[in-house]
């Protein structure tokens, strides 16, 4: 109990005793923890969220571009949509290239 007081005081050990290697990288192995949580989690999760959403537009759907051009998916290929913008005009688009989030927005 007294090292780890020492760990979490970032006191040097009692005169004498043999400090414990573990207790010397807990410290390391909690920022590590707390960033995986805080930082890498809610990366891959979104990462994630933004695969799906792209594997499941539709023709017909609504989308915002990275870009901010908004339209609708007038054909699906396998790299690309084709986005009618307005009035007939049509554009080719990587399907990366499309928001998650501006698209959640126009369709709520």
């Amino acid at each position: 109990m007294m090292n780890l007081m020492n760990v979490l005081l970032m006191a040097p050990p009692a005169a004498g005793s043999n400090p414990n290697p573990v207790m010397q990288f807990l410290p390391l192995i909690l920022i590590g923890i707390v960033f995986y949580f805080f930082m890498i989690r809610p990366q891959t999760k979104k990462m994630k969220d933004q695969k799906n959403f792209i594997e499941a537009i539709k023709k017909g759907d609504k989308v915002v571009t990275i870009g901010g051009i908004h339209g609708k998916i007038a054909d699906i290929n396998e790299d690309t949509y084709l986005l009618e913008i307005e009035n007939g005009v049509k554009m080719k688009i990587d399907k990366v290239s499309v928001s998650l989030e501006a698209s959640k927005k126009i369709n709520s």
